[in-house]
């Protein structure tokens, strides 16, 4: 059996934590597990072999079906208290796959990632490490990504941070698992109350405060569960990594042919686009800006700054071989939801843009794991609703006074996703 361990050595009230006991207790804790899970047993059959030799990892669960669990649970900070959550786990067959210490002022939160029989209950595995000393245990199914360690995630998260500013919001979500992120600009209200901004955590804080790099303030609420020092330094050091790179989008486009014989050019837009966007508001009739922004136009040009800027989403721009931007289509995180806009002005409406740019912005909502997405309109444009059942996925339909709220949900099949030049360009 493989395992990747990470430990954060200093306590967070200054004592030294114990590294060497625990080292000392994981490995008897971990040759039990091994032994438990092995001895008096046939070998594993071609598809375990297969299993250990593609992820590195054990099945300790036997040769029977198998599932994978996330768990976190609390335990004292003294010797032994680590050695029997392993060997309780042992004797329930589940074989520890990764384990990940998060020190507190009081105790350690130790995360696992499980393979345990499939007929064990989360119910009864909290209960196994209850009686071995765990509180405040928190369990869920994972999969196969979670068996990535920690280090290469978090790299990887880096990565996609570094090349486009809209991923922080997915990259902190990818970091902490289910939770609800929202930036707030500078002067927001309520951005001054609550929990102080970059201020110390407690070990019961479901929400985290942080500087966003343009002045305002990001916040991660996770109720079901607590976030740690180690969980607050991590997503920190993202944002600092934003604000050091600065304003930054993907130049990549693609050249387009439309049915009727147009060639348009789809790409990433931002808040360069601020005085184009503009323009097109000004061609645009009342009744196009009243169904995208459901109100009178002379609102719509306040919106603009907010849709365009990286830190809320993404937006797709669809510009003339003159240079003029004829279409808009947005992808804004909307704390953990996701909603789709698209306004095209009058003259190109009807010939296919609307479309192209949903189709693509639902591409780029399912390689953001987005589970769903949700337009917004009146139950009168006809235009939107065609677009989205073209998609092909299953809708779900909301009707009051008028306004339509429609939902798709991304674990469909169906949609043609067209290529991604996110992070390369067809020029």
């Amino acid at each position: 059996m493989s395992r990747k361990v990470s430990e954060e050595t200093p306590a967070a009230d200054g004592r030294p934590v114990r590294q060497w006991q625990r080292d000392v207790v994981e490995l008897a804790a971990l040759l039990r597990t091994w032994w438990a899970s092995r001895h008096g047993h046939a070998p594993p059959d071609d598809n375990d072999a297969e299993a250990e030799t593609d992820t590195g990892i054990g099945t300790g669960a036997g040769t029977g079906a198998s599932v994978l669990w996330r768990m976190r649970t609390t335990v004292k900070d003294e010797p032994g208290s680590l050695a029997a959550l392993c060997i309780a786990l042992a004797e329930r067959r589940i074989d520890i796959l990764s384990l990940q210490t998060h020190p507190l002022a009081r105790g350690t939160v130790d995360e696992f990632l499980l393979r345990a029989p499939a007929d064990l209950t989360a119910t009864e595995i909290s209960g196994s490490v209850s009686r071995a000393g765990g509180a405040g245990t928190w369990i869920e199914r994972a999969d196969a990504h979670d068996l990535v360690d920690a280090p290469t995630r978090v790299l990887g998260l880096a990565t996609r941070t570094a090349l486009d500013a809209a991923e922080l919001p997915l990259a902190l979500r990818q970091l902490l698992g289910r939770c609800t992120i929202r930036s707030l600009p500078a002067g927001d209200s309520a951005a001054r109350e609550g929990v102080p901004v970059e201020g110390a955590l407690e070990e019961t804080d479901t929400v985290m405060r942080l500087r966003a790099p343009e002045g305002g303030v990001i916040t991660v609420e996770r109720p079901y569960l607590p976030f740690t020092p180690t969980e607050f330094a991590r997503a920190r050091a993202l944002v600092e990594l934003d604000a050091r790179l600065g304003p930054r989008v993907p130049h990549g486009q693609d050249v387009l042919t439309l049915p009727r014989g147009n060639a348009i050019t789809v790409r990433r837009a931002d808040a360069s686009d601020l005085d184009a966007a503009k323009a097109m508001h000004e061609r645009c009739s009342p009744r196009t800006l009243s169904l995208r922004y459901h109100g009178p136009m002379g609102d719509a040009d306040r919106y603009l700054g907010h849709l365009l800027s990286p830190r809320y989403g993404r937006t797709l721009a669809v510009q003339t071989a003159s240079g003029r931007v004829v279409g808009l289509g947005h992808l804004l995180w909307d704390g953990d939801e996701t909603e789709i806009a698209l306004l095209v002005e009058d003259e190109w409406q009807r010939r296919g843009v609307g479309g192209e740019l949903l189709r693509r912005l639902v591409s780029m909502a399912r390689e953001a794991n987005c589970e769903h997405v949700y337009a917004v309109t009146q139950s009168s444009n006809t235009g939107m609703v065609a677009a989205m059942r073209a998609l092909g996925l299953p809708l779900d339909y909301q009707i009051e006074e008028g306004t339509l709220v429609i939902t798709a949900r991304l674990d469909a099949t169906p949609v043609a996703s067209p290529r991604s030049y996110d992070h390369s360009a067809r020029d």
